[in-house]
């Protein structure tokens, strides 16, 4: 069993000492912070015609702006720890939230394309940083029989921001135009900036991440193995996820409203997902990703089998959410009890995995989905799921902890 040692817990324990009165604000303002970056990050998808015949692009142009974001979050993830060194942590999320809240005033104010991918890449950089930073939060703010329902909470945020954040800003761009959804996320990103500055302690830490301690981490194989679980089901997912519109017209059927709903209860199935499996993968992480890998890889290549009916597709689409919907916070617990001692430099490295696995699997899935039809987008989803289920079956994973 990995253990951390005393020096490193001396080592990343904040400065002053946190209040239990202040524990669970804290984490629920870091929750709010991974809604608001996420929100940022998709808030293009319910917008694209609006956005495209503004600024005079089409609406495939117009998707540069999600693919950009994603790509410059997954590249510059891992570099965050080594930027900030022996920064208070709580002074830098505030700083990138500021960031973020500029960044999407300036996507609001773009008067050409060139400017809004200049907005967007900073978006980017601001997601990266506060996903970097807030997921491996938990430890340091709450006591460690609470870490794996508080770490469930911050990732919520990611959850809840596909359910709400999105459709939220689809619906004010509606009523007042696309760029006041710019302007409404930026001005909860300065909310949450406020609200991050009163409950969080200071979060310092005695030793900056250097370069060496980054490639070090990524020797340790349970590691490199929770990337690749990590990689595998993230693109598997966005592989099928991305096209399920088509896909459920093709398979089922059925019209606009009802797929509508099936994403709403998709999304709900997420976030119950995403609860129900934080603390158990800090007791079993290994076998909470078998069952998650296992649900994802049924449910997806089911679908063009048993979606006919709508009652069936509706079944698997809520089997789909409550598998999906725990893979990130079990794959993050996977990473944080892997390497106890540079907790930092794993999580920036799971979500420049993550984020990279998203364009990955876009893009794959939209190959197979232009070349062999949307049911084949559905069997490379389902069959990255299976090989997932395979990489956490024989990989190195953390000891399971006692109970």
């Amino acid at each position: 069993m990995i253990r951390m040692s005393n020096s490193s817990v001396r080592r990343s324990a904040p400065t002053e000492p946190l209040h239990p009165s202040r524990g669970w604000p804290a984490v629920i303002a870091v929750a709010i912070a991974t809604f608001t970056v996420v929100t940022s990050e998709m808030m293009p998808v319910g917008l694209l015609t609006p956005i495209g015949d503004a600024l005079s692009v089409s609406e495939g142009t117009a998707g540069l702006t999600l693919t950009i974001t994603g790509l410059v979050a997954a590249v510059s993830a891992p570099f965050v720890p080594l930027a900030i060194g022996r920064s208070d942590r709580r002074v830098v999320l505030v700083a990138l939230m500021m960031l973020l809240a500029a960044a999407n005033l300036l996507a609001a104010w773009a008067p050409n394309f060139a400017v809004m991918v200049v907005a967007r890449v900073l978006i980017g950089v601001g997601m990266a940083g506060v996903w970097a930073l807030a997921a491996g939060l938990a430890p340091r703010l709450v006591p460690a029989r609470s870490v794996g329902s508080a770490t469930s909470m911050i990732f919520s945020g990611i959850a809840v921001a596909s359910v709400l954040g999105v459709p939220t800003g689809a619906y004010i761009g509606a009523l007042v135009g696309w760029r006041a959804a710019f302007v409404a996320i930026a001005g909860l990103a300065l909310l949450v900036a406020v609200a991050l500055a009163v409950p969080l302690p200071r979060l310092t830490t005695e030793r900056a991440t250097r370069l060496s301690g980054v490639k070090g981490v990524l020797a340790n194989p349970r590691v490199t193995t929770g990337l690749i679980i990590a990689a595998l089901l993230v693109s598997g997912h966005f592989a099928a996820y991305t096209y399920i519109r088509p896909v459920l017209e093709e398979v089922t059927g059925i019209g606009a409203g009802l797929i509508g709903t099936m994403l709403l209860i998709y999304g709900i199935a997420g976030i119950m997902g995403n609860f129900a499996a934080g603390p158990r993968a800090v007791h079993a992480p290994r076998a909470t990703l078998v069952v998650l890998s296992l649900g994802l890889g049924a449910a997806v290549l089911l679908l063009p089998e048993l979606g006919g009916a709508a009652l069936g597709a509706g079944f698997l689409m809520i089997v789909w959410g409550l598998s999906y919907g725990g893979v990130s916070v079990s794959a993050q617990t996977w990473m944080m009890k892997s390497a106890p001692d540079d907790s930092e430099a794993v999580t920036a490295l799971f979500v420049g995995v993550f984020n990279g696995s998203i364009a990955l699997g876009a893009f794959v899935g939209g190959i197979a989905m232009d070349g062999f039809g949307g049911v084949s987008a559905m069997w490379l989803g389902g069959a990255l799921a299976v090989v997932a289920l395979a990489a956490t079956l024989a990989g190195r994973a953390p000891a399971p902890a006692a109970e």
